[in-house]
Order: C-alpha cells, then sequence, then structure tokens
C-alpha cells in the first residue's frame, strides 16, 4: 500500500511540475481536446487544486487527524452523520505525511 501511495503521489508531482507527456498521452485516448487538456493542467497548479492548504508543508495527500475532525463535525451539524459515530475508526494517517515527492 504504502509503494502504491507514494507512487501516486510522485506521479502528481510529476505531471504537475515535471513532464505531463505520459500521462497526457493516457488522458488523451479518452479526452483528446490538447487545448483543454493544457487549460485543465495550468488551473489545478493555479488554483491549488493538488497542492494548497496541508499539503503544502506535508505533501500531496496529506491528510490530518485535525482535518478528519472538523469534517466529522461538519457533517454531524448537517445531520448526515450521529455525534457517537467513531469516526477515528474510518481513516489511518498511517501512509502520508511524508513529504513524499516534494522539493
Amino acid at each position: 500500500m504504502q509503494r502504491f501511495v507514494d507512487a501516486s503521489i510522485e506521479g502528481w508531482y510529476g505531471y504537475l511540475d515535471g513532464d505531463p507527456g505520459a500521462a497526457d498521452a493516457f488522458i488523451k485516448r479518452d479526452n483528446p481536446d490538447d487545448d483543454l487538456l493544457a487549460y485543465s493542467r495550468a488551473a489545478m497548479k493555479r488554483h491549488g487544486i493538488v497542492v494548497s492548504g496541508d499539503a503544502l508543508t506535508l505533501g500531496i495527500g496529506a491528510m490530518t487527524a485535525a482535518r478528519w475532525k472538523d469534517f466529522f463535525d461538519s457533517m454531524v451539524k448537517a445531520g448526515v452523520y450521529k455525534p457517537s459515530l467513531d469516526y477515528r475508526r474510518a481513516y489511518t494517517l498511517a501512509f502520508v505525511n511524508k513529504k513524499i515527492g516534494m522539493k
């Protein structure tokens, strides 16, 4: 699992900051619009879709217990989850926050 997570993170850094050619070739099999592909990649970078918030210091895929708690509290307030739900059993931080691929 760790190797899969690390490879996915490194792939995102490579796609955003390196040569996106290999990924673009794969994407273009189903979405052949080069202009849209270039626009989308630039927009992800410009708007911090992949690298922002905790990812700036912990790396892509960053997650914290505080963010999980905030999300859970929001869902309880919205009536989606019951307050008694043990949300901590729904996640692990074991595979993230290792700064894989960061420059």
